[in-house]
């Protein structure tokens, strides 16, 4: 096996075949490490000059693959691709020689690194960076990073099973109003899915109108991207993108993305009308969601980053992604302070949660 570091985007292109087989090799990926997500990611918001793929070759196989930017602030590093629009960092390792290209890529990462440091931010528990960061043999740190809201992989019955009677009660009433109107479910062909995801942006974009939104959702570069990656996904199997019809009009439109272990619901649009009549969109989008993980050997559904309150009538189980901070001896003084930073930013949250508690600036 060799390790070779890639900068041309050309060369990421061309990856794609490659790239794909070794993500179906790595039982841990998530979407976010799929070559389209990730190449039309690099063409949306990748600075010219920065790109860094450290790749494992063994003859012309891929055996590993980290997809890594160079960023000069607030520190030197080498930062995963995909940024915050995507929920989870990680890199690719092929499980059936996990060892040796385990060993490769760290030797690769390292020579990659030069006088930065390695941050991978978003790492889902059990993502396959964790086998570099056991080797690792520079300094290195591990500290908390968003949490992700999960559910076990069943099917709706199931899922409304686990609540209370009361609520178990009003959601299956809400499921009944949503047969009772007549919403009907399509699954999007992978032909039609750039005007479906067209129609998600505007719904999305209406549904939020006047209130408090993810501001990234409503840009161009969003759009591209969104356009550009989920046709090829839904393809290969791994997004699904979902119309929901009323009176013969689409009143919603949901993107669900998988892997082999979760499915998770990245982003919807929905008509204001909906709610007009009465329907409960929420129950509505997890009914849906929940058939991606019936059967195939998924073990989450994931409701992705967020500890937003609604997302807790379903009892799902919080779970911690971390960030882990690799450096070489001479580097360790990076590492330093991006922990320092880590904890002046957590005590300064908590200091405004606490703030907020005892009510503000209120007398």
């Amino acid at each position: 096996m060799r390790a070779e570091i890639v900068t041309d985007e050309r060369e990421f292109a061309a990856l794609a075949p490659a790239w794909g087989r070794l993500y179906g090799r790595c039982a841990a990926a998530t979407p976010f490490q799929n070559h389209a997500w990730l190449y039309s990611w690099w063409l949306s918001y990748g600075t010219p000059g920065r790109l860094r793929l450290v790749l494992v070759r063994e003859g012309d196989e891929l055996r590993a693959a980290a997809p890594l930017m160079r960023v000069h602030r607030p520190l030197p590093a080498l930062v995963p691709l995909g940024g915050s629009i995507s929920d989870y960092g990680d890199v690719l390792i092929d499980d059936d020689c996990a060892d040796r290209a385990t060993a490769t890529l760290a030797e690769g990462l390292s020579l990659a690194a030069r006088s930065a440091l390695i941050d991978f931010r978003e790492v889902r528990p059990g993502g396959a960076v964790e086998r570099i960061y056991e080797r690792w043999r520079g300094p290195r740190r591990r500290v908390r990073d968003s949490v992700c809201l999960e559910l076990p992989a069943l099917s709706m019955d199931e899922l409304v099973s686990r609540l209370p009677a009361s609520k178990a009660q009003r959601v299956r009433a809400k499921l009944r109003k949503l047969s009772a109107l007549g919403v009907e479910r399509r699954i999007v062909p992978a032909g039609e899915v750039d005007t479906a995801l067209g129609r998600l942006l505007e719904l999305h974009r209406l549904q939020w109108q006047g209130r408090k939104v993810t501001s990234e959702h409503l840009q161009e570069r969003f759009a591209e991207h969104l356009v550009r990656s989920v046709g090829p996904m839904v393809s290969s199997g791994d997004a699904v993108v979902t119309e929901f019809r009323l009176d013969g009009t689409v009143m919603a439109v949901d993107l669900t993305l998988l892997s082999p272990r979760l499915a998770g619901g990245y982003l919807y649009g929905a008509h204001p009308g909906l709610r007009e009549r009465k329907a409960d969109v929420a129950v509505m989008l997890l009914d849906a969601c929940a058939r991606h993980t019936e059967g195939d050997g998924r073990r989450a559904l994931s409701l992705l980053r967020g500890d937003e309150p609604y997302k807790h009538h379903w009892r799902p189980y919080p779970v911690v992604n971390q960030r882990l901070l690799l450096a070489r001896r001479r580097t360790a003084p990076l590492l330093s302070a991006a922990v320092c930073d880590v904890v002046a930013r957590s005590r300064g949250k908590e200091l405004v949660r606490r703030w907020r508690e005892r009510g503000g600036d209120r007398p």
